[in-house]
């Protein structure tokens, strides 16, 4: 990458819009808008202050192709480290080409995915974890997802692990110092506060890789699966959950064939429903593909909402309770509700005789969370919305604590932590210094894995591929 060269992008979403960004960025980025844009007021751009919005047009020679803001943001103070101008032009994509164009020709070129974002790394302006987060917060589309993002960007998490990285290095340097003078037996790194950093940072790494499983779901979505047998409402309480005619509803049992997956916020959360086929013992080559299915995606699933129509219900030798252990000691660790529909079809003696089973100790409804809804008239729904939101662990992000949710931090905080392990049992044998100075080091390295401190062209290519252009 030529990172010398200055470039340019729309830094707003393509296609036509009231108002379009485009930017440059580099050494001659002044040089190049200065060719291009005429102020109003006849100013010189290039001898205006940082920070200053300045109102001019655009022109191709003469011929004028939009009126435009012009926005300063002389280094180092700009987003990345560099000279910075944005065009705010009108929104029409033959006016962003024809600017884009034009600056292509005085000398730009086209940025590449997170080209922006990455000369800001390059220049100090953010780590790398923080550069990770940008992607993130723009690919948020609900609360949870948001918050995490902006915590990271703030840099809370490289934070916490730059401050556990310079307090190894500083007893890492010690034990190096040791081993200058092994001849005189000199001990520069106490033992006992070296075993309490080593006990700390163990801790620390352990519950920011236990967050990760919090930190992945609340990222990406809980995934809800709603099972139960044939023709008990499952595509009517989708359609009821999402407010919209969006599974197809039938009489006819075995009406889904395939998986039927949407979208919705609950409370700043995001959950992912799966509509999946009915459970049932059939000959219907289609239909059985739906339902082999049906257990991929309970699988998959966090929560899994086990329908049953209340109409059918009996105390004992129901069917359904027979599918509800199956399901049970197959997922143990799946958290599992369980739904007696089409409630609005009983009568309200039948109604206490089902809430009644399941609040008793009754030895084949067990460990079952129990709802009682009309899929089809409403009732019930906003209750089950609270419990689905009411199984998420949402303490840590109201506390504001790091959560992990990136899979590379994830992968080096284990590394980090296999190598610290084996400092413990170094400590715990009394290894010599320079046995234990090379598991420090290992340490040392994955911890500069995350924030950006040690990394290669490879790493930061697969990184910023993922971002957009003009980002």
């Amino acid at each position: 990458m030529h990172h010398q060269e200055t470039i340019v992008a729309l830094a707003t979403a393509s296609g036509a819009g009231a108002v379009a960004i485009i930017r440059l960025s580099g050494s001659t980025a002044f040089n190049i808008a200065s060719t291009v844009f005429t102020s109003v007021s006849k100013k010189v751009l290039v001898d205006q202050a940082t920070h200053t919005v300045h109102l001019g047009h655009i022109a191709d020679g003469n011929r004028v192709i939009d009126e435009v803001l012009a926005t300063l943001f002389k280094n180092p103070n700009s987003y990345t480290g560099e000279d910075v101008i944005e065009f705010s032009c009108h929104g029409s994509p033959f006016i962003q080409q024809e600017i884009i164009q034009l600056c292509l020709q005085k000398g730009a070129r086209m940025a590449t995915a997170g080209e922006f974002t990455l000369r800001a790394f390059l220049n100090g302006k953010i780590d790398l974890s923080q550069a990770e987060a940008v992607a993130d917060l723009i690919a948020s589309d609900n609360e949870a997802s948001h918050q995490l993002a902006i915590q990271q960007m703030r840099g809370g998490f490289s934070t916490e692990i730059s401050k556990l990285r310079e307090e190894l290095l500083n007893f890492a340097s010690l034990i190096e110092l040791e081993l200058d003078f092994a001849e005189e037996d000199v001990e520069f790194a106490n033992r006992n506060d070296f075993q309490k950093l080593i006990s700390k940072i163990s801790l620390v790494l352990k519950r920011l890789i236990d967050s990760f499983a919090t930190g992945n779901v609340l990222k990406n979505g809980i995934p809800v699966a709603i099972v139960g047998e044939p023709n008990v409402g499952k595509s009517t309480l989708l359609n009821a959950l999402l407010n919209e005619e969006r599974a197809i509803v039938s009489d006819i049992a075995g009406t889904t064939r395939d998986t039927i997956e949407d979208e919705l916020t609950i409370g700043g959360i995001g959950f992912r429903f799966i509509d999946t086929a009915g459970i049932r013992e059939t000959t219907d080559t289609i239909e059985g593909l739906g339902i082999k299915k049906t257990f991929e995606k309970i699988e998959q699933a966090q929560v899994v909402i086990y329908l049953f129509d209340a109409r059918e219900f009996r105390v004992s030798g129901s069917k359904f309770q027979v599918e509800i252990e199956k399901i049970k000691n197959k997922y143990p660790q799946k958290k599992l509700l369980v739904i007696a529909n089409k409630i609005d079809q009983v009568s309200q003696e039948q109604n206490k005789n089902i809430n009644a089973q399941f609040s008793t100790k009754n030895p084949q409804i067990t460990n079952y969370k129990l709802q009682t809804i009309s899929a089809k008239t409403g009732e019930g729904v906003e209750d089950l919305k609270n419990i689905l939101l009411d199984f998420v662990n949402t303490g840590a992000l109201r506390n504001n604590e790091t959560i992990v949710t990136n899979t590379r931090h994830y992968d080096a905080l284990l590394k980090a932590l296999e190598e610290i392990n084996k400092v413990q049992e170094g400590i715990d044998i009394e290894l010599s210094g320079d046995l234990m100075a090379i598991d420090i080091r290992q340490a040392l390295y994955h911890f500069g894995e995350i924030t950006g401190e040690i990394t290669n062209d490879d790493l930061l290519g697969n990184i910023f591929a993922n971002f957009c252009i003009g980002k």
